[in-house]
């Protein structure tokens, strides 16, 4: 072989080894960063644990309003959805998470719903309210966020019955 072509062939595998160096290198530090918060209008940046235990209960109707809106509320609280319940891997079905205002998903310790999924990141996702909907939203994780089996890419909005992945486990919003 004429040795410019050997020359060329080396220069090549060296760029695919640098490459490859560089791809893994943002894989790790994309773990380690953790996810980024942002400042939404009128609100300030705040962490996910501070905002979780803010979850506000109804104020009480008057007795004479809470007779009639009795109905109403059943069917209301049979269409919101309450938490998050684990569907698969079948070691873990069943187990449930209420749905506060913000909930994180990952392997993390400071996650509210914390998964022993080697598939999952620290922190993988997070499920939030907003004007009365729940979305979900992918925090930069390394296999992605699915929802009923579409990846997620920016907030997306969840209703009952919907199914969350988050590495190898599966998740249905009840």
């Amino acid at each position: 072989m004429d040795e410019q072509l050997l020359t060329i062939l080396k220069l090549c595998l060296l760029a695919l080894l640098y490459l490859f160096f560089l791809r893994v290198l943002r894989a790790v530090w994309v773990e380690v960063r953790g996810p980024r918060t942002v400042a939404r209008k009128g609100r300030s940046a705040t962490p996910a644990l501070a905002t979780a235990g803010a979850a506000a209960a109804p104020a009480p109707l008057p007795p004479a309003a809470a007779k009639g809106s009795r109905r109403s509320e059943r069917r209301a609280d049979r269409a919101t959805p309450s938490s998050l319940a684990i569907v698969e891997p079948a070691g873990l079905q069943g187990t449930r998470f209420p749905l506060l205002d913000e909930l994180t998903i990952g392997r993390a310790a400071g996650c509210l719903v914390t998964l022993d999924d080697t598939f999952a990141s620290q922190i993988h996702a997070r499920v939030f309210s907003r004007d009365g909907q729940l979305f979900v939203e992918d925090l930069g994780s390394t296999n992605g966020t699915f929802l009923n089996r579409t990846k997620v890419a920016g907030p997306q909005v969840m209703h009952r019955g919907d199914r969350l992945q988050v590495g190898n486990t599966v998740l249905e919003l009840v």
